[in-house]
């Protein structure tokens, strides 16, 4: 009886082992950036915002894209929308883009803020967050960008900033 006991006691420490071990934050991204190495950027097909059609961060390969996780209810991502407006139709007519990413957000309220700040920049839905979860992103408004091989080489975690675009966008919008 008491190896039984044991044994049981030693399954339920490896299973919840495991089980801290998997819902652990994937840092590859981090530690690429960080070390002035670029990843593949994760690539998943969603819905855009406020229409029927599909797309994905593949349809911009060849483009500078700043992709932006926000949410309606997240007051730094809606106070950090205009500035990204802005940044959109600066960096568009240097093949660039900013391609927000809607975060688990009802359809209408993110359509309201989409309508309220005027944004033009594309922008798809995430309504399970699992998109977020392939950038490890837990807390928003998250920002990587995305050069035009596919590839994640830069990240902000927070919100940017005109100084933190200013000096990240030109290398790599120079780039070909």
């Amino acid at each position: 009886m008491r190896w039984v006991v044991i044994a049981t006691a030693a399954a339920l420490v490896g299973l919840l082992t495991y089980g801290v071990a998997a819902q652990s934050t994937d840092t590859s991204i981090d530690e690429a950036v960080l070390e002035g190495e670029r990843v593949d950027a994760p690539v998943r097909e969603l819905a855009r915002l406020g229409a029927g059609e599909r797309a994905s961060l593949a349809d911009y390969r060849g483009k500078v894209v700043v992709l932006n996780f926000w949410a309606s209810w997240c007051d730094p991502c809606v106070d950090e929308l205009p500035l990204l407006e802005r940044t959109h139709k600066r960096i568009s007519r240097q093949d660039g883009l900013v391609l927000g990413v809607n975060y688990k957000d009802l359809s209408g309220k993110a359509l309201g803020f989409v309508s309220k700040f005027g944004l033009t920049f594309p922008t798809l839905r995430d309504p399970d967050g699992r998109y977020a979860e392939d950038y490890s992103s837990r807390a928003f408004p998250e920002t990587f960008v995305i050069d035009r091989q596919g590839r994640v080489a830069a990240k902000r975690r927070g919100p940017v900033d005109q100084a933190w675009l200013d000096e990240t966008l030109p290398p790599l919008l120079a780039e070909s």
